[in-house]
């Protein structure tokens, strides 16, 4: 319906990318819209749906072919995405399974971890989390207290995780934990724990605002014995990999934004073009006019410099400072449309059984997770006084 004004974005211009979008909206239609009031029942989506994608190679999409992924660039990933976004499909965590989890195997894992843990992710029946946020850190990684002791040939790990995606439904996570603690070498580093081992416990998924058939909950750490074969990259500089993978995680983030965006126009359009109030439909007012005209226009011009950044981490030169303006901006853009077009829904818009409603809670937490909105601020701050930062860090050396 929007390209009639949006002009034709050309990073889902080619015939595979639109065979595969055809695709994903039969996979939307066919397998996920009748379910979503029975898996926000659950508080979780069922593992079929996850087997589902993965026949139909919609996860791990950029993953090379020899570890069961599709092969392709991330713009088709982007594209799944974006048609989750459109419909409000928050439930199945794709996403940050594919988009974040898999990325961290395939850049920092060994050969046999990657052999044994991508081929079956690709296919759905291993579902995987990430393990950073605590009760007592948000955005603030360094400060983590979840601590796995160097036993000779295992790691001994306790502590807690919160607010993990995937968390309850999950057979693995890849878990920050603090390792070498109180000495020189205290630093941050990455495990992969599958949920099987012993004193590996999860709380039950949090009833949230928004996002209800998300399984959502805490991950518990007593006494867990981890081989150190799943030491993920090189102990201590779980931070810096972590640091080196958030602009993907928030490039997700925006280009949800961008989908959810659209679909909620998409949607008053529709809604406002039969309503009517006053003896004409809705559309007739030029309130009704002006609020779309600029609901359209700030997506469009979001919607280009998502496309920028999607080629940019294509080509493996996204920066943080970029990621972050996109997360920011996209997100901010994203509630105000919501609001906007759940208006003029006006009491309907209120309503559970109207898919606005869903969309206005759902997408309010996207200002917070991958990072809160104000953090993102902060590092694009840094980059634009990047020289200044650095003459007061060397000076506090000397």
């Amino acid at each position: 319906m929007l390209h009639n004004v949006l002009l034709e974005r050309e990073i889902y211009a080619s015939e595979e990318h639109r065979m595969m979008q055809d695709m994903i909206q039969d996979f939307i239609k066919n397998d996920m819209l009748d379910h979503i009031e029975e898996w926000e029942k659950n508080g979780m989506v069922s593992h079929e749906i996850w087997e589902r994608a993965g026949a139909l190679g919609l996860l791990c999409i950029d993953m090379p072919e020899q570890y069961g992924g599709s092969g392709l660039d991330f713009s088709y990933s982007s594209l799944f995405i974006e048609e989750l976004g459109k419909e409000g499909i928050t439930g199945p965590g794709f996403s940050l399974h594919s988009d974040i989890v898999a990325p961290y195997l395939l850049k920092y894992g060994t050969e046999a971890q990657k052999q044994k843990y991508l081929p079956a992710m690709a296919t759905g029946k291993m579902i995987t989390s990430l393990g950073m946020t605590e009760p007592s850190c948000g955005s603030d990684l360094k400060a983590i207290k979840t601590v796995a002791a160097d036993k000779g040939d295992h790691y001994l790990v306790n502590g807690q995780k919160t607010f993990i995606t995937n968390g309850y439904m999950s057979s693995m996570s890849i878990v920050a934990v603090k390792t070498n603690k109180g000495t020189e070498k205290e630093g941050v580093s990455l495990l992969i724990m599958e949920s099987a081992l012993e004193g590996f416990e999860k709380g039950m998924p949090f009833k949230k605002i928004g996002m209800k058939a998300q399984d959502t909950c805490e991950l518990f750490f007593d006494n867990v014995k981890v081989p150190k074969e799943n030491l993920l990259g090189k102990e201590g500089e779980g931070f810096k990999i972590m640091m080196e993978e958030l602009p993907r995680e928030r490039l997700t983030v925006a280009l949800n934004a961008i989908g959810g965006a659209e679909g909620a126009i998409e949607k008053t359009i529709a809604y406002t073009s039969t309503r009517t109030a006053f003896k004409q439909p809705i559309a007739g007012f030029q309130n009704t006019q002006f609020k779309l005209a600029e609901c359209a226009t700030q997506l469009q011009v979001h919607q280009a410099f998502i496309d920028r950044c999607t080629l940019l981490l294509s080509d493996h030169k996204l920066t943080t400072e970029s990621a972050s303006m996109a997360k920011y901006s996209a997100t901010e853009m994203h509630n105000k449309v919501v609001d906007e077009c759940l208006q003029l829904f006006g009491g309907y818009g209120y309503m559970w059984d109207y898919p606005i409603a869903r969309m206005y809670a759902d997408n309010r937490v996207a200002r917070i997770y991958a990072g809160t909105n104000e953090i993102m601020k902060i590092l694009i701050a840094r980059g634009l006084y990047k020289e200044l930062f650095q003459e007061r860090k060397a000076r506090r050396r000397d």
